[in-house]
């Protein structure tokens, strides 16, 4: 990496106070960089969750370098296929015989059959006059046993329109029917880690005479189409409120949008829409509560005056999170994030009022990459946090972990505490791909 000699960084477009920063997105946006942190999760490993399916991605060699390396990663190579686009694909107008006639040859000779095949596209279909419906057509008549589900894998269209996640969680779902309700069913929707089995949202849900279904839950193919029997989604990520909307247009499933929060008001009222929704009284959360408030209090006095940095990778709702902290007395000294949820703007109004001084920094701008490293002792949470902060006393959560609710601050709090006294092999842990997923390196 080739650096500039004799003249400082300029960190102007990368790090403001929050007291200058803007709302939603605090920088403009340019060329991209892309850290070391791998533990978010991707398309593959979304794909994954569906028991019983295989994924062919049909891409340029290049790209499908990231795709096989993640499933190669996760020690999933044998629930993978990829077909390469070559020039001569591009110019001899045949992407469909292509398509076709790859995706025959590797279901004929895999030694299993799937039940469902998450077909992926790339950037070049959408750059020639390639007729999906017609592949899909063939494809379902050639193999009427196998579900076929169109996936995209389309980087040039996520600053527009559907980002990636959200288009893949819609078609996570897509293979379901309508079904005849079972009204003792609930489902979880969109989420890539299983809500932790401690948590009051699966207590509340278990306890009343209800199953709580997630893709988790399902041991095969009949059990994930079964869950189109549930009159009701629940749904905690954002990224997955659009699958909700469209599982409720084409099978009638109401859904209930829970948004992580770390308001123990906010998270009551969730408490009363879930109980309203489940037509029961709502219960007696007190105990968890005071549960949630020791462990706090516990962390805060542990952990003390310790510089703490956040980042968007750990939760959905990283303002709410860092709010939590700072009113509880820890000393939260910075914040990495490109862009916030706008249901975050009140808490970002708050910590710009009461901490101005705290530094919001971005995670891709290029000159980030120079920036990271500290002698002091810092405790990070998150992966992005840890890396650009330069310290190996980390929390190794991404996307929430599963910790909901009450419970889940008391899951995050103990998880601190044993940061701040444990140091992690930084380098190692955050290049492993998908938080949750096998890992061969």
């Amino acid at each position: 990496m080739l650096k500039r000699v004799g003249k400082d960084f300029n960190t102007e477009g990368v790090r403001t106070p929050i007291s200058q920063a803007h709302f939603p997105a605090p920088f403009h946006e340019g060329l991209e960089y892309s850290s070391p942190a791998r533990g978010t999760w991707n398309i593959v490993h979304t794909g994954m969750l569906i028991p019983e399916s295989h994924q062919i991605f049909v891409c340029a060699l290049g790209c499908l370098r990231g795709v096989v390396l993640t499933a190669a990663e996760m020690n999933a190579l044998g629930r993978y296929s990829s077909i390469q686009i070559r020039e001569e694909n591009v110019l001899d107008g045949g992407m469909e015989n292509l398509m076709i006639e790859g995706v025959t040859d590797i279901i004929r000779k895999l030694d299993y059959r799937p039940k469902a095949i998450l077909l992926f596209i790339s950037c070049q279909h959408f750059f020639l006059a390639y007729d999906q419906k017609l592949v899909f057509e063939v494809l379902r008549k050639h193999f009427p046993d196998i579900c076929f589900v169109d996936c995209y894998m389309i980087p040039t269209l996520r600053k527009s329109g559907l980002t990636p996640d959200q288009k893949m969680r819609i078609q996570m779902y897509s293979m379901w029917e309508k079904h005849p309700f079972d009204p003792e069913k609930v489902n979880l929707i969109g989420s890539n880690l299983q809500t932790a089995e401690s948590s009051e949202l699966r207590r509340t849900v278990e306890e009343n005479g209800f199953s709580f279904w997630d893709l988790y839950r399902c041991k095969d193919f009949e059990d994930y189409l079964a869950m189109a029997e549930a009159p009701l989604n629940l749904v905690y990520e954002p990224t997955a409120l659009l699958a909700a909307e469209d599982l409720k247009k084409r099978l009638g499933q109401e859904y209930l949008y829970l948004s992580f929060t770390y308001d123990f008001e906010e998270l009551e009222y969730n408490y009363q829409l879930l109980a309203d929704a489940l037509k029961i009284e709502k219960p007696d959360f007190s105990e968890d509560r005071k549960r949630a408030k020791k462990a706090i209090a516990h962390a805060a006095a542990v952990i003390g005056d310790t510089p703490i940095a956040v980042d968007y990778t750990f939760t959905f709702r990283i303002l709410s999170f860092a709010r939590m902290l700072l009113e509880s007395g820890f000393k939260v000294d910075e914040i990495y994030a490109d862009a916030f949820l706008p249901e975050d703007e009140e808490n970002f109004r708050w910590i710009q009022e009461h901490y101005p001084d705290l530094i919001i920094s971005a995670t891709n701008r290029p000159m980030m990459r120079f920036l990271h490293g500290t002698e002091k002792k810092i405790l990070a949470i998150g992966q992005k946090a840890a890396y650009f902060a330069g310290t190996d006393y980390f929390v190794n959560v991404t996307e929430s972990g599963g910790f909901y609710g009450y419970d889940g601050i008391v899951q995050i709090m103990r998880l601190m505490e044993d940061a701040f006294y444990h140091s992690k092999d930084r380098r190692t842990i955050i290049q492993r791909k998908g938080y949750g997923c096998e890992s061969c390196i």
